[in-house]
C-alpha cells in the first residue's frame, strides 16, 4: 500500500466522510458516519476525528483539510468567508489552523455574497467548485450543485462572480411530510415515475408563478383522478426542480451548457430535468469533485 500524505475531511450539517490519501491523491482508507457537525458539536469534533484517524490507522502529525460546516460559527474553528468575487485560489490562501491540537488541521472558508438584495453564503460548495472547475478553468460557466439547499453559481474563469441558494430539498421535505401533499404521498413505494416528473417539471418551469398551485394540483389531481403515492412524490419533486430551473436557467446559459455536479439520485432527476427543458449538461460527480477539490487545497497548502 502507498504511503498516507494527508487525510481529507467533508464535515457536512449532518455527516462526516473522511480519506486517507497518497501524494498521487489515490484513496487508500476512507470512512463515513452520521457524525456531522450537529452530533460533533455535542460529542467534540477533536474526539469525533480522532476516532475516525484511528480507524484508518492515520499517522501522528499526518495532516487534515477539512471543508464543510466544521468551519462554521456554530463548528470547529469559524473559517470565515471569502467574498464575491471570489478567486477560486483564494480559498485555499485562507484556509484557518484548528489551534491545540497534535497535527496540523486546517479548515476551508465558505464563499460569501454580501449583495443587500441577494445576501448569500455557501460552506463546503466552494470546495466542490474548485474541484469541478479547476485553477486554470476558462470562459463563463454555470455550475448546478442539488442538494437540501441547491447552489446555482456562475463563474468566470477560475472566479465565483455570483451565486444563488434555492431551498429545493428542504422544500421537498416539508411539503412532503408537513403539509396536505403528505396524503397524497403516504404510503409511496420506490417505484419512479419518470412521466409524472418530467410532466411537473415543464409545467413549474413554463409557468413558475403558478408554484403553489401546481403542488396542490398534485393533491386536487389524486382526489379527483386517482393516482400512485410514487407519481404524487414525483410530482412534487418536478414541480420544484422545474421552478428552481426556472430561475436558476434565468439570463445566457453559455455554450457549453450547464455543470452538473451531482451523485445518485439527485444526479439522476436533475440530467431528466434539463433533459426535459433541453439543456445540455456535463456532469461531475459530487464525491469526486470534493474530494479533488480538497487534494489540491492540501497540495497548495503542504506540497503534497
Amino acid at each position: 500500500m502507498s504511503e498516507a500524505a494527508y487525510v481529507a475531511v467533508d464535515w457536512g450539517t449532518s455527516s462526516f466522510r473522511l480519506w486517507l490519501v497518497d501524494r498521487g491523491g489515490n484513496v487508500l482508507r476512507e470512512r463515513r458516519s452520521h457524525e456531522g457537525m450537529m452530533a460533533a458539536g455535542k460529542l467534540g469534533f477533536p474526539t469525533v476525528l480522532q476516532s475516525h484517524l484511528q480507524a484508518v490507522s492515520a499517522a501522528d502529525g499526518l495532516p487534515v483539510i477539512v471543508c464543510g460546516m466544521a468551519g462554521a460559527r456554530q463548528g470547529w474553528a469559524e473559517a470565515g468567508y471569502v467574498d464575491t468575487p471570489a478567486p477560486l485560489a483564494s480559498i485555499l490562501k485562507h484556509a484557518v489552523p484548528v489551534r491545540g491540537q497534535n497535527r496540523d488541521i486546517r479548515i476551508l472558508p465558505g464563499i460569501a455574497q454580501r449583495d443587500p438584495k441577494a445576501p448569500d453564503v455557501m460552506r463546503g460548495e466552494e470546495t466542490q467548485l474548485l474541484g469541478a472547475l479547476g485553477l486554470d478553468a476558462a470562459g463563463d460557466a454555470v455550475v448546478c450543485m442539488p442538494g437540501t439547499h441547491s447552489k446555482w453559481v456562475r463563474a468566470r474563469g477560475a472566479t465565483v462572480e455570483r451565486f444563488a441558494t434555492f431551498m429545493t430539498g428542504e422544500l421537498f421535505s416539508v411539503a412532503s411530510r408537513e403539509t396536505i401533499l403528505s396524503h397524497a404521498v403516504a404510503g409511496a413505494d420506490e417505484a419512479e415515475d419518470i412521466d409524472a416528473f418530467k410532466s411537473a417539471v415543464m409545467a413549474a418551469f413554463e409557468t413558475p408563478a403558478f408554484a403553489a398551485n401546481l403542488l396542490f394540483q398534485v393533491r386536487s389531481g389524486q382526489l379527483l383522478y386517482g393516482g400512485k403515492p410514487a407519481s404524487a412524490r414525483e410530482r412534487i419533486s418536478g414541480t420544484l426542480i422545474g421552478l428552481e430551473l426556472a430561475a436558476g436557467l434565468a439570463g445566457d446559459v453559455p455554450r457549453t451548457g450547464i455543470t452538473l455536479v451531482a451523485s445518485g439520485r439527485l444526479q439522476m432527476l436533475y440530467q431528466v430535468a434539463f433533459d426535459t427543458v433541453s439543456v445540455s449538461v456535463r456532469s461531475i460527480g459530487a464525491e469526486d469533485a470534493v474530494r479533488r477539490g480538497l487534494s489540491m487545497a492540501a497540495e497548495s497548502i503542504w506540497s503534497v
